[in-house]
């Protein structure tokens, strides 16, 4: 009874050291989460900046960038715009994204939602000025739906990808999300960045505590009174 008596002990202090790793881990992210949350905020509320410079481009680090208000100058490429699925609170559609030419290069702009049903929208001709939100390029695609250039079927902004099927020279590698402009229900309608981030750590917090605390208490109970037949 003794060696089992040992087993379950050791057994429970495992138990407790391992829940309350977790519950310490999960503490921190919850402090980086909020972090996050408050650095994306102020970037929201802060007035637009110039768009990174093309000689920036290189090392770009999207993390200390995303979400930034930013504004670009230049003139949209409309016959090289590119058309990538899309499921939105207004339904299915496609994001509109279109090279912005600068002078010194080119920038992906995603124009905003167009329903599938619309069958044309505004092209903008001539010098625009752009406002919106520094987005990362997102690689590859879907999950289990890959980008395939070559049928023109695009299941994410691959900002790499749209440049090599639309021969951009020299792209920069992050796109703009724009803000709503024009009329409220024209297409493309811009401004629907969704900014949420889930925030359910306290809630891990709480349970991997919890766990550590009745491991604890078997942790008590066994060590209790040793001689104790189980």
């Amino acid at each position: 009874m003794r060696t089992k008596r040992l087993l379950f002990i050791t057994f429970c202090g495992l138990l407790f050291f391992l829940f309350a790793a977790l519950g310490v881990w999960q503490l921190e992210r919850r402090i980086w989460k909020l972090a996050l949350i408050e650095q994306v905020d102020s970037r929201l509320r802060a007035a637009p900046v110039p768009v990174p410079d093309v000689t920036k481009w290189r090392g770009y680090d999207a993390s200390a960038n995303d979400y930034r208000r930013v504004e670009a100058i230049g003139v949209f490429q409309n016959d090289r715009e590119t058309k990538v699925d899309a499921l939105t609170e207004r339904g299915a559609g496609f994001w509109l994204m279109t090279p912005l030419a600068t002078g010194s290069g080119e920038i992906l702009v995603n124009r905003g939602f167009v329903p599938t049903d619309e069958a044309s929208w505004s092209r903008p001709q001539g010098r625009v000025i752009v406002r919106g939100l520094l987005r990362p390029t997102e690689p590859d695609g879907r999950f289990l739906r890959p980008n395939r250039p070559s049928e023109e079927r695009w299941f994410s902004r691959d900002v790499a990808a749209i440049a090599r099927a639309r021969h951009l020279a020299r792209v920069a590698p992050f796109f703009i999300d724009a803000d709503r402009s024009g009329a409220a229900n024209e297409p493309p309608i811009g401004g629907m960045t969704v900014v949420t981030f889930r925030n359910a750590h306290l809630s891990y917090v709480i349970t991997w505590f919890a766990l550590a605390l009745l491991s604890a208490a078997g942790l008590v109970l066994l060590s209790r009174d040793r001689q104790k037949p189980i």
